[in-house]
């Protein structure tokens, strides 16, 4: 199994090498799948892993039944390497910025399907808290957030909380080494996803910005 997954890292970097190198230019198709698994003598799982890297990494966009297209030369690595260099007000401001506007946008944009997958991971993020699971309550509360910029039906907004929430993700596992403030304000989030499902930006934007006051 290790051994797929450095093989399926080993292909991706030969793909971000081409990309780079203008083999493959912004917006052009990459070969199928049965081509890639041709040209590095790899199985068709390996050749998923290595796009699913690329794709998480910024680099093309996966469109089903359309198929993959290259996006950016660079990826997300210029906007890590300052995030990873940025200080903690400049992430929690980054933060404020990004979710008061997505919670807005995912009122009214929101599906059924985003509903039941937050509904879900709420309970998760409680149940958590409660056995005091540091670690899972963090992962919980980023997964919650991030399904609600997935809400917010615009794709930048999106891509943008993903990069950021990962260092969201490791400042909160280092500063909160118990569950408390989790406990406090499970019912905050609970009311954010009933505004949230009742379709009500005013009062959904008021229960946000009291969620990023107590971080």
């Amino acid at each position: 199994m290790l051994q797929r997954k450095s093989l399926a890292q080993e292909v991706a970097d030969l793909i971000k090498q081409d990309i780079q190198a203008g083999v493959y230019s912004v917006n052009e198709k990459l070969p199928s799948e049965p081509e890639l698994m041709k040209k590095f003598g790899v199985g068709r799982s390996s050749v998923r892993e290595a796009v699913k890297y690329l794709e998480q990494s910024g680099y093309v966009n996966v469109v089903q039944g359309v198929g993959t297209h290259v996006i950016s030369t660079t990826g997300h690595q210029s906007l890590v390497s300052t995030l990873q260099q940025a200080d903690l007000t400049e992430l929690l401001e980054v933060r404020q910025f990004l979710e008061t506007k997505i919670v807005e946008k995912a009122a009214l944009n929101r599906n059924e399907d985003q509903l039941e997958r937050m509904h879900v991971v709420l309970q998760k993020r409680n149940q958590f808290a409660k056995e005091s699971r540091p670690e899972e309550t963090v992962k919980a509360d980023v997964e919650f957030h991030t399904i609600l910029a997935e809400s917010c039906g615009n794709r930048l907004l999106y891509e943008l909380y993903k990069v950021v929430s990962v260092h969201l993700a490791q400042f909160f596992t280092e500063r909160y080494l118990e569950t408390e403030t989790f406990l406090r304000s499970q019912k905050l989030h609970e009311d954010l996803f009933v505004q949230i499902k009742a379709q009500n930006p005013v009062k959904a934007l008021k229960i946000i910005k009291q969620i990023i006051g107590t971080v």
